[in-house]
This record gives structure tokens, sequence and C-alpha cells, in this order.
């Protein structure tokens, strides 16, 4: 299936790991060229020089903490020319309402919320003046749950689905669709690596960590990729008429009513 993305330029933030970078591999391979940006100048430079020698596109990369507004406004200003944007950047810790303090709760929703937010006014902006431009919100299933262990992820997802749909509704007067996307439980490095924990204190081999998931659909989590494949659909032309829309991708987990 022909995408038309080929030429085009793309932002992804949390570009340098797990789902972030399985979607700058397949924009890659469809010929975008690519602005990434992530906290680990180390990761992004890995992940630059592999994009580079594998395909015929330009990658520069942006080591910088998204949590500072003044990091997201020079970003937007040197990426101003994207077609494209995937907010990816941020993880928010999990705990009760009573083991999440305040400042774990700030500091996580500085990047993922507000910094989701902050990034898409500056970038909406350029987009609007260049007639045109897809916004994608990698956000997460527990936005469609309501899980007290998770609450401060609860809240953060629930509030960037709802301003996704509000944009992303209002936006085609504007020539710009505005999506989310929410992945459930995901074999990232970091979800894997938080899965072996969980075997060895429990009194398995940290290799058997997958005897964990006999209760996820289909016996798995998503793999990354099968994220990024959703994703780069959305963002073609052959998705030109989705927008103020979020696409789940979590193998029915969330319509059993909770996550865990």
């Amino acid at each position: 299936m022909e995408l038309n993305l080929k030429g085009k330029t793309a932002l992804i933030t949390g570009a340098s790991r797990g789902i972030g970078r399985a979607i700058t591999e397949r924009l890659a391979q469809e010929g975008c060229h690519l602005h990434l940006a992530s906290r680990s100048a180390e990761d992004l430079q890995t992940a630059q020089n592999e994009l580079a020698s594998k395909y015929d596109v330009e990658v520069k990369i942006y080591p910088m903490d998204l949590s500072q507004s003044s990091n997201v406004n020079a970003l937007a200003a040197a990426c101003s020319d994207s077609d494209i944007l995937v907010n990816n950047a941020g993880a928010i810790p999990a705990g009760s309402l009573a083991s999440v303090d305040e400042a774990a709760w700030r500091s996580a929703w500085d990047l993922k919320v507000y910094g989701y937010i902050n990034l898409c006014r500056e970038m909406y902006l350029c987009m609007k003046a260049r007639g045109k431009g897809v916004i994608i919100n990698i956000i997460g299933v527990a936005a469609e749950t309501t899980e007290a262990n998770y609450i401060a992820g609860t809240a953060g997802n629930a509030s960037l689905d709802a301003f996704t749909r509000a944009l992303g509704g209002a936006s085609p007067v504007d020539n710009i669709r505005v999506l989310g996307i929410n992945p459930g439980l995901t074999a990232t490095d970091r979800i894997v690596t938080i899965m072996k924990q969980n075997a060895q204190a429990k009194g398995l081999d940290l290799n058997d960590w997958r005897e964990l998931l006999g209760d996820m659909p289909f016996g798995r989590m998503a793999e990354a990729e099968e994220v990024a494949d959703l994703a780069i659909f959305l963002a073609s032309d052959r998705a030109a008429y989705i927008t103020g829309t979020v696409m789940t991708i979590d193998g029915g987990l969330s319509s059993r009513g909770k996550l865990f």
C-alpha cells in the first residue's frame, strides 16, 4: 500500500527508544526525513547513525528535556518544516494517590501532559501557516480506564485523550488532522525490564517473564512495531478523513474494564 510519505518531514519526541524508536524506523522506511528528540544524546546519536546507514533520509537529532517550555519552543522553531508531529515523550509513574507525591506528579505531567500540549500549540501554528499537517499523540490505554494504582497516569492520559479529540474536531478548518493512539502494555525495553524484575520477585528465572502474561490478550503484550504501523497509517494520506479520534491498540484489554 502506497502511503505517500516519501519526502515528508516528521518530528518525533521520545524517539530514541521503545514506541518512538519503532515509529522512526517505519517513517524512515517510507522515505520520511526525521527530526528526533529525547533526553538522551547518546541514544539519539545511535538512532541517527543506524537510520542514516540504512535509509536515504535526513536525520537530525535534538537532545533536550521537553518538560521545560523553553526547550519546547526551541524545538518547534528548529523543526517548523515538519509535516508530521508525533508526541511520544514521557512516562508517568505508577502508584496510588498517597504514594505519588506532588513533586513526582508535577514532574511527570510537565513532560507527558504539558509537554504534549505545549508542543502541539507551537507546531500547530507552524502547520497552520503552511496550510497542512498531522499531529499524532501517543497517549496510553489508561486514558480509558480508572486505575487507582496508576492514578497519575490515568488522569494525565484521560486529559490528553480529551485534548486530542477537542483539537482534532476543530482542526480541519486549518487543513490539519489531530489524532491519538492509546497503546496497551507494549514490549518495550523498559516494560520488559520491569517484567523481568517482577518474575524474579515471584521466584521465577528472569528469562521466564513471559509466564506472567497468561492473562494478557493472545498471551502477549503488543509489539512496538505494531503501534508504529498504526501511527504511520494515520500519518499518511490513506487516513485523510480521520481526525479528532483516538485509536486503541491493546488486544481488547481495556474492554475488560480494567488493566490489572
